[in-house]
């Protein structure tokens, strides 16, 4: 009968650990640019938002925020990136504050839609890759990093766990 109890309090400490466990993804909000936001580069450096994209994990249903004033952003194809062609966007917003969810993976294309600012370098192409790779990515040492908030929950399921079972074993 001791065996049978214990077996369901492991059963109950398992369960409530996996869902716990589950609870913590999350996805992440990238600010485009950091503090300097969606603006034309400084000397036309048509480098600039890719670089800062290329030094970001994106994956699928992570966003990006673009703040901006008097500007614009757009998704376009890989045609119209080139070309920097902003006639049929795939999405447009110009409200100074856009939150674009990456919901797919692959590459999205951005530009700005006032004239001659994607001429200027003000463009960039984030490239969304699956959770799974993103996990073997962090186990190889190239994954993000947990941010303080995430830590802070992993920390507290970690003692609430702790808890539980002191009182089930």
């Amino acid at each position: 009968m001791a065996s049978s109890s214990i077996a369901t309090r492991l059963a109950l400490f398992l369960a409530i650990f996996a869902s716990l466990q589950h609870s913590c993804v999350s996805y992440y909000e990238f600010q485009v640019g950091d503090n300097d936001g969606w603006v034309v580069p400084p000397g036309n450096d048509s480098k600039m938002y890719n670089d800062w994209a290329s030094k970001r994990r994106f994956t699928v249903d992570d966003s990006v925020r673009f703040k901006y004033t008097k500007d614009s952003v757009m998704e376009v194809t890989p045609t119209d990136y080139e070309r920097c062609n902003s006639s049929y966007p795939n999405f447009f917003s110009n409200n100074g504050d856009t939150i674009f969810k990456l919901n797919h993976t692959g590459p999205f294309y951005f530009i700005s839609g006032v004239s001659g600012h994607c001429e200027r370098g003000q463009r960039m192409i984030v490239k969304v890759i699956s959770q799974q790779k993103d996990d073997y990515a962090s186990a190889a040492g190239g994954g993000r990093s947990i941010g303080a908030s995430n830590l802070v929950v992993i920390v507290l399921i970690y003692f609430v766990l702790l808890y539980l079972a002191s009182y089930l074993f």
